[in-house]
């Protein structure tokens, strides 16, 4: 069995096998920015449903204790004053800038 191939016909199929390998990774990367956005979606609506997971929870507990009233004032100062004692160090941490100050060099002008 022998093959009689021209030179044009081995040129086209180098050209088929570029076209169809750039074709393939073409594929692979939208696959894997499709995967990314995907992954970003997820992770935001997993962090919005645990927000608003945590916030009914704190609203519940709130209004529970409101609605039954206690026979001290205890358990309205902690069911009012712990949920914002975390969201103010959250909202703390949150927005505080913090910098990384290197120690001066010998010689160092500022």
């Amino acid at each position: 069995m022998t093959f009689d191939l021209t030179v044009e016909q081995v040129m086209a199929g180098a050209g088929v096998l570029v076209v169809l390998l750039w074709v393939w990774r073409a594929g692979a990367r939208r696959a894997k920015a499709a995967a990314h956005a995907a992954r970003s979606g997820a992770r935001l609506l997993s962090l919005t449903g645990r927000v608003l997971l945590g916030a009914g929870v704190i609203v519940g507990v709130q209004w529970l204790v409101i609605t039954h009233p206690a026979t001290n004032g205890w358990a309205v100062l902690a069911a009012l004053g712990l949920p914002a004692l975390f969201s103010s160090y959250t909202l703390t941490r949150a927005l505080t800038v913090t910098t990384v100050d290197m120690p001066r060099k010998r010689g160092d002008r500022r």
